[in-house]
This record gives structure tokens, C-alpha cells and sequence, in this order.
């Protein structure tokens, strides 16, 4: 889909890091030429990592990259914003679409940096994305039209699916739980990787199918589209193993603690925004 969407656009990339590698990667897997991407960066390092790992050429000049490109992606680290963009020259900065993947930072503020008449789009990815397989929410800014969303989801559908959010605020519920989720599956898997060494089972293989069996499960419910509740229903057998389990999950409140992670996390960047 991206080659049909991007026609001929040149991308751009603030920032040199590993989201700006894995949307980049993504571009090129879906047929984008490495010479319709730049990318800046002030580390040698981080520019050496992506020309290895794009093809696609690099700077250490934030404004050669605004310059000259369609659609700039702002992937530096949320403090740094202000300082990146008070140093472009205003009337580059006006003409290329910007979508920013900068955690926390609201439209007001990359408006207030950026000159009036600038089209924006702020963004939420996780991390599953440096493999293809993220999970991105959007939204876009006064003065972006059809055809700026339309670039918009062809960058982000590079690193897996998206999703327009109507409304800013549904962001910070989408860090608590998309955003921040990552961190909660890991965790499931640690854990049920470690019940099952304790049952017995080797390392390797307890971790092996602790990951299988969650991707196995992410699979089944995306691909068939049925519900959670049903799926797990159709796995319970009465007085079976399953439910034993299932009795002894709800027993230790880890619904009720999942409920708690997305509130706490939501909230936390909620607070990060109004800060």
C-alpha cells in the first residue's frame, strides 16, 4: 500500500534513532527508494547506524531535511522538540507535512514551535513497530487535508497498523495502553515463562512456549476477529484445567490489575502533557 499512497514523496526523518529506523525500514520493505529518504541526526553514530541499516543517505542539518523533502517524521525525544525546532528557518518549516512520534508532546505545543501555517499530525507508536508489527494512533492538527492523512497512514502502515483517534485526548489513553502495553505483556510472559520452570519445564522451553502461546493467542483473536471472551470461553471445558487457572487468575485481581495499569499509565501522560 505505501508505493500507491506515497507516489513520489520524499520522507524525511528528525532524529536517527530506532522508531526512525523501523519506520524507514518499513518504507523501504514496501518498495520506497532509498534515495526518497533523508534523515538527520548531531550523532555520527546514530546517522553510521542508519545509512547501514536504510541505505538511505543522512545529515547532520535538521534544516537540509526540512528543505527538501514532502513529509518530515520529528523522532527525537520529547525534551529535545522545542530546541529542534526553534533552530529551522520558518518558512521551510511551513511547507512540509510534519508527524511527530513524539511521546507526550501535544499538538499545542509542536504548534507553538512550529510556524502557523504548518500542517501537523502528533502520533503514538509502540514498540512492536521496530519489527512490523506496531500499533500507531493519530491525530491530525488544523489544515491537514485528505491527502496529508493519506501520506500520514502510508508512513505509519509501514510498521503495521493505525488508527485516526477523533479526538487528542484518546491519546493518553492509548500510551496506557498500547503504548505502555508492551511493557505489560513482557511481564505476562516472565511470569508465565517462570510458573512454567517451576512446573518443571526447562528454560528454554518454558520461555518458548510462554511467547508462542501469547503470540498464538494475539493471532487467533485478530485474524478470526471474535471476541476475547469468546475465545477463552471455547478453550474453558467445564471442571477442566483452564478454568482451574482461569478461577485462580480472577482470584489475584489480575483483571482489576490490568484495569489499574492503563488507568495509572493513562493518567501519568496526561500529566506529562499538562506539565
Amino acid at each position: 500500500m505505501a508505493t500507491t499512497v506515497l507516489g513520489k514523496s520524499r520522507i524525511g526523518f528528525i532524529g536517527c534513532g530506532a522508531m526512525a529506523r523501523a519506520l524507514a525500514g518499513g518504507l523501504i520493505d514496501s518498495g520506497v527508494s532509498a534515495d526518497r529518504i533523508l534523515a538527520s541526526d548531531p550523532f555520527e553514530s546514530a546517522r553510521k547506524a542508519f545509512e547501514e541499516a536504510i541505505g538511505a543517505p543522512t545529515t547532520d542539518r535538521n534544516d537540509e531535511v526540512v528543505a527538501s523533502v514532502d513529509a518530515v517524521v520529528l523522532a527525537v525525544k520529547p525534551g529535545a522538540v522545542p530546541t529542534v525546532l526553534a533552530n529551522l528557518d520558518p518558512e521551510q518549516a511551513a511547507r512540509p507535512l510534519w508527524i511527530s512520534i513524539a511521546a507526550g508532546v501535544p499538538l499545542s505545543r509542536l504548534r507553538a514551535a512550529l510556524p502557523s501555517e504548518a500542517r501537523i499530525v502528533r502520533t503514538m507508536p509502540n514498540t512492536p513497530a521496530l519489527v512490523g508489527a506496531g500499533a500507531t494512533a493519530y491525530f491530525p492538527g488544523p489544515g491537514v487535508g485528505d491527502a496529508d492523512l493519506g501520506l500520514t497512514a502510508g508512513i505509519l502502515e509501514a510498521t503495521g497498523w493505525c488508527w485516526r483517534a477523533p479526538d487528542e485526548g484518546l491519546l493518553d489513553a492509548v500510551t496506557g495502553l498500547s503504548g505502555s502495553g508492551p511493557a505489560y505483556v513482557f511481564l505476562i510472559l516472565e511470569a508465565l515463562a517462570d510458573a512454567g520452570v517451576k512446573e518443571g519445564l526447562p528454560r528454554q522451553a518454558a520461555q518458548e512456549f510462554a511467547t508462542r502461546t501469547v503470540l498464538g493467542a494475539a493471532r487467533l483473536a485478530l485474524e478470526t476477529g471474535t471476541h476475547p471472551g469468546i475465545l477463552k470461553d471455547q478453550v474453558t471445558s467445564p471442571g477442566g484445567t483452564t478454568i482451574a487457572g482461569l478461577e485462580q487468575l480472577e482470584a489475584h485481581g489480575v483483571r482489576a490489575a490490568l484495569y489499574d495499569a492503563v488507568r495509572a499509565a493513562s493518567a501519568r501522560s496526561r500529566a506529562l502533557r499538562d506539565d
